[in-house]
């Protein structure tokens, strides 16, 4: 793994994960997402991970047309890196989740590197009733579907995406087997290092939450990637502080923001995605640890810069 002296934020300001009755917090229309990137980056983040979601409805859309209404607007009030997701949201085609990245051409992209079942399911029971109709079928149908990224699909996407526009990846790896998965495609010479290896814990169907699963995906990265990959932590929910600060003390990097936890602390809902970086950055510096300025990442994870970008 590559040590820096500088961590690198990641924050994820909505996701496709939550819903609108979760949290009235959760930003859904795009001067939401703008302005909660912005103030995200302002806190410290300096990579911004986006989706997009209906303004009406707060479902989550692959439109295109949504995302550049708030990508432009992103750029032109911060330097943040700008990472868009290919995961998309449950039941969309890869067609579907390759649209926006076609259009806005950007330096980085997630890629989740295998499929899985992606349980959101038991959440359901939390709530009596719901915002908008589409909130409890999207959730429950996750007990009898599968997100899927094939060994097809993910190679489709690298030449698509990254081939095509030079854009590198976050490799979004939910469990051991995406770790050797990726492995795959570097031994194929698919993909050039540095790999920026997010490693995600707490999602039902993927790897655990306990400080033993933190340190067995990095020991098996070490020995699978060597010094040829920056590590970074995810954790879901009420694991999200905990387990990024065990990370970034082992030298790892963060992701933080409501895509993966709607809260700031036990029983307190964050009001916004700087809420949660600012606390995370707190944490770094009392562990004397700098964060990375956006052109800081843009150096360790070797990306084409924002000029080369679609919007």
């Amino acid at each position: 793994m590559q040590v820096s002296s500088k961590v690198i934020i990641t924050c994820a300001v909505t996701g496709s994960v939550h819903t609108p009755t979760m949290s009235p917090y959760l930003p859904i229309t795009p001067s939401e997402i703008t302005q909660a990137a912005v103030e995200a980056a302002d806190a410290g983040a300096s990579v911004i991970h986006l989706h997009a979601r209906d303004p009406k409805t707060g479902k989550p859309t692959p439109d295109p047309r949504i995302f550049m209404e708030f990508l432009p607007r992103i750029k032109q009030q911060s330097d943040a890196v700008i990472n868009i997701s290919t995961g998309g949201g449950l039941k969309m085609s890869l067609d579907e989740r390759l649209e926006a990245a076609h259009v806005s051409k950007p330096e980085l992209c997630s890629l989740n590197m295998g499929s899985m079942n992606f349980g959101l399911h038991p959440v359901v029971g939390k709530y009596t009733t719901w915002r908008h109709d589409w909130e409890r079928d999207y959730l429950e149908s996750t007990r009898g579907g599968i997100v899927s990224n094939t060994f097809t699909q993910i190679e489709r996407i690298i030449d698509e995406v990254g081939n095509a526009y030079g854009t590198k990846f976050e490799f979004e790896c939910y469990d051991v087997g995406h770790l050797y998965t990726l492995a795959h495609f570097l031994d194929r010479k698919l993909l050039t290092p540095p790999l920026f290896v997010q490693s995600i814990f707490g999602i039902l169907g993927g790897i655990g939450p306990d400080g033993e699963d933190v340190l067995h995906m990095r020991r098996t990265a070490d020995r699978l990637f060597g010094r040829d990959y920056l590590w970074s932590i995810l954790a879901a929910g009420r694991h999200q502080m905990s387990l990024c600060t065990m990370g970034a003390i082992l030298g790892g990097n963060v992701r933080v923001g409501l895509e993966d936890s709607l809260y700031l602390g036990k029983g307190q809902l964050a009001k916004s995605n700087a809420e949660q970086v600012a606390k995370i950055r707190r944490i770094l510096a009392e562990l004397s640890l700098e964060v990375a300025t956006p052109d800081e990442a843009r150096t360790l994870l070797k990306l084409k810069g924002g000029n080369e970008v679609g919007f």
